[in-house]
C-alpha cells in the first residue's frame, strides 16, 4: 500500500508536469488538457485501491492512514499547486507573465498565511472523512485504529502551524532595514 502512495504522489507530478511540457514545449492544447485533467484521477486511483484493500480484508495500516492524508492534502492544495506550475511554465516557455509571489510582509503577508493555515485545517478534515469512510466501510473499529495513528503527528503539526501562521497576525512582518 504504500508504494501505491508513493505512486500515486510520482504520477501526480508526472502527469502535471507531462501536461504542462505538451502545453508549452509542443503546442499540443487538446493532449494537455487530457493529461491535466487525468491528474485527479491519481486521487481516483488511490482511493479506489484503498477501499479495495480494505474491504478485502487487508489488515488497516498506517499506509492507509497515509493515502487519507495524501487525498487531503491533494484535495485542499492541488489547485493550488497546478496554478503555481502553470504560472512558472507560461513564464518560462510561453513568454508568460512573471509568477505571482506571495507578499513577504505587512498584512497581506498576514492574510496568505491564515488563508494557507485554513487549506492546511481543510486537508486535515478530508483526510479525517476519508478515514471515517475506511473505518465504516471495514466495520469494525478495532481493525481500522491504525489507520487513525497518522493523525495524532498531522495535529501537532496543524497546531505549530496555526501558532506560525496567526502569529503574524499579532505581529506582522516588516520591512527589513538595511
Amino acid at each position: 500500500m504504500i508504494f501505491l502512495v508513493v505512486g500515486c504522489e510520482i504520477a501526480f507530478w508526472v502527469l502535471l508536469v507531462t501536461g504542462l511540457a505538451t502545453r508549452y514545449l509542443l503546442r499540443a492544447r487538446w493532449l494537455s488538457n487530457v493529461l491535466l485533467v487525468s491528474v485527479p484521477m491519481v486521487d481516483v486511483v488511490l482511493l479506489a485501491a484503498s477501499v479495495v484493500d480494505l474491504r478485502g480484508g487487508a489488515p488497516a495500516t498506517t499506509a492507509h492512514g497515509l493515502a487519507a492524508i495524501y487525498l487531503g492534502v491533494s484535495i485542499a492544495f492541488g489547485n493550488q499547486m497546478i496554478q503555481w506550475a502553470d504560472q512558472r511554465f507560461a513564464h518560462r516557455f510561453a513568454g508568460g507573465p512573471v509568477p505571482v509571489k506571495p507578499p513577504k510582509i505587512g498584512r497581506a503577508h498576514a492574510a496568505h498565511e491564515r488563508g494557507q493555515w485554513l487549506r492546511h485545517l481543510l486537508a486535515y478534515v478530508l483526510a479525517v472523512a476519508v478515514l471515517v469512510i475506511f473505518t465504516l466501510l471495514v466495520g469494525d473499529l478495532h481493525r481500522t485504529l491504525k489507520l487513525w495513528s497518522v493523525m495524532a503527528p498531522w495535529g501537532i503539526v496543524l497546531a505549530i502551524d496555526f501558532v506560525i501562521s496567526f502569529s503574524y497576525t499579532i505581529a506582522p512582518r516588516k520591512r527589513r532595514s538595511n
